[in-house]
Formats: C-alpha cells, sequence, structure tokens
C-alpha cells in the first residue's frame, strides 16, 4: 500500500487532529505550571523513577509524541499530492528537525546553568526564546527578503552570543563546563523522532505494512532494553520509547484514512477502540517483565499503556469533531492545536520575566486547590495570547 493511494481521498487537514493537539498542549502548559504547586494529589504529578506506576502528567508528553505521529502521513502525503519533490521533502523533514534539536538542546542546557554565567538565567532565558521566535516565526511571503533575512540573522547572532556567554555547572555547583547536551529536552527528543519516523515514511513511501516492520523493530528496541538490560542508544534518545510512540501515531493515522476513504464510520471507531484497549492490555501484561510502568525510565508498558490511552482520545476526537462537527466546543483552545509552538514556549517568556522581577504567587495560588485552579488559569491565559499572536501573523513555522 503505497503512501498516495489510502490518504488521496483523505482530508488535507484532520479537524481532530488539531482538536487533540490543543487539548493536549493545554494540559501540557497546566503541568508544567502545577510542578511547582505544593499539596496537590500524587495522581495528578509524575511518578517517582522507581515507582511502577503513572500519573495524569505521565500520560500528555506521550500523547504528544502520538500526534506527531498522526500529523507526519498527512503531512508527507499533501507534499506527494502537490508533486513536490524528493529532495523538497527530505529538506522540510531535516530542518523541522534541526529547528526542534536546537531549542531542545538550549533549553535543556537551562537545567544547569550557572549563577557564574554573566547574565542572569532568567536574561538568558528570555534572550534565547525571542531568538527562536525571530528564527522560526512564519514570515508573511510579502514581507522585504532583506528585513525577513536580517531578523533571522539577528535571531542566529543572539543565540551564538548566547552560548558564548553559558556558564553551567554541575548539581553541586563547583565544575563549570559549556553547553552540552546531557539530554535533548522535550523538544529535542520530539525532534529526532520525527527524524527518524518521518524519514522512515519517506523512504518506505508510506507503506502500512512497513510502518508495522519499523514499530515493531524500535518497540523491540523498548523490550530488549528493559526486559534483558540490553542498553540500546538511538540517535541520542535511548530505548526507542519516544519513536514507538510516533509510530503509533503514524501506524493510526493511515489506518484512519484507509477506513475513512472506504466510508467505514462506524468500523473505525470500534477498530480505534479495539487497538486502544490492546495497546493498555499488552501494556499490563508485560508490566512485571519489563521494570513496571515508568515514564521517567520510558518503560515499555508505560509506553503502550499511552499509546492506548492516546488512540482512545483520538477515537473520542474524531467522533466529535471529524463526526459530528462539534470543532466549536475546542474554539476557546484551538490556537493550541495550531500555533501549538508559540504556546509552549509563551510560558518561557512568563516564567523568565517571573524570575527577573522576583514575582511570586501569594501562598494561596501556590498550595492545593488554589494552585490547581491558578495553572489551569495560566494555560488558558497562555492559549488565548497564543491565539492573539496568530492572528496578528505572529506564529511559529515549525
Amino acid at each position: 500500500m503505497t503512501a498516495a493511494a489510502p490518504l488521496k481521498d483523505a482530508p488535507k487537514r484532520l479537524l481532530s487532529i488539531d482538536a487533540f493537539r490543543a487539548l493536549n498542549m493545554l494540559c501540557m502548559i497546566f503541568i508544567n505550571d502545577l510542578s511547582g504547586v505544593k499539596g496537590i494529589p500524587s495522581w495528578m504529578d509524575h511518578a517517582k523513577r522507581m515507582e511502577d506506576s503513572m500519573g495524569f502528567a505521565d500520560t500528555i508528553f506521550p500523547a504528544f509524541l502520538f500526534i506527531v505521529g498522526l500529523s507526519i502521513p498527512l503531512a508527507i502525503s499533501r507534499q506527494w499530492l502537490k508533486g513536490a519533490s524528493s529532495g523538497s521533502i527530505a529538506f522540510h523533514i531535516l530542518s523541522r528537525s534541526f529547528a526542534l534539536l536546537v531549542m531542545g538542546f538550549y533549553h535543556v542546557n537551562m537545567e544547569s546553568y550557572s549563577s557564574a554565567a554573566v547574565l542572569p538565567q532568567a536574561v538568558w532565558e528570555i534572550l534565547i526564546t525571542l531568538a527562536f521566535f525571530l528564527i522560526w516565526i512564519d514570515y508573511p511571503n510579502t514581507m522585504d527578503k532583506v528585513k525577513r533575512y536580517l531578523l533571522i540573522g539577528g535571531g542566529w547572532a543572539i543565540l551564538i552570543v548566547m552560548a558564548i556567554l553559558y556558564k553551567g555547572s554541575d548539581r553541586h555547583g563547583d565544575s563549570l563546563h559549556w553547553m552540552r547536551p546531557e539530554w535533548w529536552g522535550i523538544l529535542g527528543i520530539i525532534g529526532w523522532s520525527y527524524l527518524v519516523c518521518a524519514f522512515t515514511y519517506f523512504l518506505v513511501k508510506g507503506n502500512f505494512a512497513g510502518m508495522i516492520i519499523a514499530f515493531i523493530v524500535f518497540m523491540g528496541f523498548n523490550m530488549i532494553d528493559h526486559g534483558f538490560h540490553l542498553k540500546i542508544n538511538v540517535l541520542g534518545i535511548y530505548d526507542g520509547s519516544s519513536i514507538s510512540l510516533v509510530l503509533a501515531g503514524v501506524l493510526i493515522s493511515l489506518w484512519y484514512a484507509r477506513m475513512s476513504s472506504k466510508g467505514y464510520k462506524t468500523r473505525l471507531l470500534i477498530w480505534l477502540l479495539l487497538a486502544g484497549c490492546a495497546a493498555i492490555a499488552a501494556g499490563l501484561l508485560i508490566r512485571p517483565y519489563t521494570e513496571g510502568i515508568s515514564k521517567i525510565r520510558a518503560t515499555p508498558a508505560w509506553v503502550l499503556i499511552c499509546s492506548g490511552i492516546s488512540i482512545l482520545v483520538f477515537e473520542i476526537m474524531v467522533y466529535l469533531v471529524d463526526f459530528k462537527d462539534k470543532k466549536t466546543w475546542f474554539s476557546l483552545i484551538w490556537p493550541a492545536g495550531t500555533a501549538t509552538l508559540t504556546c509552549y514556549l509563551i510560558p518561557y517568556l512568563q516564567v523568565g520575566f517571573y524570575d527577573l522581577f522576583h514575582f511570586r504567587y501569594p501562598h494561596f495560588l501556590d498550595y492545593g486547590i488554589g494552585g490547581f485552579l491558578r495553572s489551569w488559569a495560566v494555560a488558558f491565559i497562555v492559549v488565548i495570547i497564543g491565539g492573539f499572536l496568530e492572528k496578528k501573523k505572529i506564529k511559529l513555522k515549525v
């Protein structure tokens, strides 16, 4: 089965994916803000490293990776149908991955930023975020090219200067070092996973069997790592867990296209329900043999259970948005699905300015139900700001 064949009758953009992405990004902003709140129920937070469990927070990032996978077949097949050359498609994949890796690399180095550095960390954080906007904003085609290149060049200049001025330290603060990829950060993991999965889809021309084999291979890496304790480093993101989550999304997207092109709405919902439940059951089944459930250790049980949850949530979005046309239910948070990276980066400016001016929430907004409501309020405000910026044509194109 080729890529163009199953997807040629599918819509150019699935609104259910945008709705799912919007809901996921809203929850991601909420969870990130909630991380500083005390007195919240443990089931809402991330499970500890060696715990055999998972909380609500542990399902958010894997769902985003799954959504990345949902989008890959539609995006690449759309380019094929437009007649884009293989070189232009490959360049798009590489440039998008590169952007995510650069942003992830800078973000992860904030974790070890030293007070010995020339600039306060808050200033460094604000400047690199502004540089990301200057470099990767979706400039209008009508803008003068010289002005556009000057803005992009200015962004790169800021990143270079920030790299020169950077000083990091170990957890005891007594060993200074330059920027280094201790891990790739959230955006970096997305970048590596997207690179592998998009190129795999591109190389096998969207063949469904080929993508199943790829999923088995990378899921196998994950199983070998945690079942037999043989460490496999896949492009710096280790055990293949993130790639497996993206590939799960690719497979579901291909299956959706195949079913919808034949008009099988009810059958599609049944298959999605079965696939979601089967993935969760498989995760619970292998749980005792592969180091339990853990997001931090990226165990196979966690990968499969989160894949199953993501499939079921996507099914709900398909039913509500694609089948019942309830897009308006998500209108308030829709910018989080269409200007996703913009919404993700806004909190870095927020936190940077908070630290720069030593702003602290009052205690009742930093604890328990007050903190819970505050984090939801922050998430909605960030998304609303993202929507405002999108209307003003300020939106990252990555």
